[in-house]
């Protein structure tokens, strides 16, 4: 059964648009969270690389696009705390995203009440 959105009281059709921008929102912070993983991947194997090395290696650090060298330790620390940082924001996106996903959810559950009564 097709539903003419024009047919559709003003409430109803508020309660469609909030959903289709939740869905949107929650795609957004996917998006942002499969990025901030990748960057913790990339934080992990160089916390790796560097915790391998002797303490006297020269390294550098990739600073707008050119390489800066660096002392091991402090790039070590550097890294691990990018990592720390990294995983509170994956966390925060976590508690985000799952509310996000319990409001969908209740607003998926609502309009579905409304289009079974009608």
């Amino acid at each position: 059964m097709a539903i003419n959105f024009d047919q559709l009281d003003e409430g109803t059709k508020k309660k469609l648009q909030d959903l289709a921008t939740l869905s949107q929102n929650l795609e957004f912070l996917a998006q942002q969270k499969a990025q901030l993983e990748t960057s913790m991947r990339e934080a992990d194997l160089a916390i790796e690389e560097l915790e391998k090395s002797n303490e006297d290696v020269v390294v550098y650090k990739n600073i707008g696009g050119i390489l800066i060298k660096s002392e091991r330790n402090k790039l070590l620390d550097e890294k691990r705390s990018l990592k720390k940082m990294l995983e509170m924001r994956i966390k925060t996106l976590d508690q985000k995203m799952e509310r996000t996903k319990s409001t969908l959810e209740s607003m998926q559950k609502s309009l579905q009440n409304i289009f079974q009564n009608k």
